[in-house]
């Protein structure tokens, strides 16, 4: 069973990242060596490695591989950085963070999500990762600034606190749109002012608080 896990997590990264242009060989490295199948639900860890998002319960999804990878490579992340993960959902992100940051953060609304993320990242080994529960749209304040902010849920703007939040130069990269639809958006922080690149179309959950699309 180890095999076939490590040969579907080989094939994920040749097909689904490398074969579409994801080509940070650090996203690469580190997406082969997370263990995807410990952020999926025990009935889906068969399908942990198809090209496609999950299900993992109170009606939230872990992200398709390839939207991952996309995320991690804007952020550009060399390894020294703090890096805050908004939207844990399973907690695989924050995972595949880790291996590309020198300290993460990341933040969830929903208490089941959080305990159930903290248990998957001891269990794959990343139990250095900060998970806190709170309105994911506000950032963590106490932990800024951050060199990358990566947010796993669609928002009609770009949060005005997390952007706030960024240190100069700082990449931010989130869903921006509708809630029926978005594009991928990084956010460069600049002594200008913010410098906005769309990338690959998606399809988020909304980032609910007080700087998403509300409380529901």
């Amino acid at each position: 069973m180890a095999s076939e896990t490590l040969a579907a997590r080989g094939r994920m990264v040749e097909r689904q990242l490398r074969r579409r242009g994801v080509s940070d060989e650090r996203v690469l490295a580190a997406m082969g060596k997370v263990p995807r199948e410990l952020f999926v639900p025990p009935s889906a860890r068969e399908l942990a490695y198809e090209d496609g998002a999950l299900p993992i319960g109170y009606g939230q999804t872990i992200s398709q591989p390839y939207i991952v990878g996309v995320i991690c490579s804007l952020l550009s992340l060399g390894g020294s950085e703090s890096v805050l993960d908004v939207g844990t959902g399973s907690g695989y992100q924050a995972a595949v963070l880790a291996e590309l940051a020198a300290e993460v953060t990341t933040i969830e609304r929903m208490p089941e999500l959080v305990e159930k993320a903290q248990d998957a990242l001891a269990e794959a080994g990343y139990d250095d990762v900060d998970v806190r529960l709170g309105d994911g749209s506000l950032g963590v304040p106490e932990k800024a600034p951050f060199d990358g902010i990566a947010v796993a849920a669609a928002a009609p703007t770009v949060p005005e606190h997390l952007y706030g939040q960024l240190a100069e130069g700082g990449r931010l990269v989130l869903p921006k749109g509708s809630r029926w639809g978005q594009d991928l958006v990084l956010v460069v922080k600049t002594g200008e002012g913010p410098v906005e690149r769309r990338s690959v179309p998606c399809r988020f959950v909304p980032l609910l608080g007080e700087e998403g699309f509300g409380d529901g």
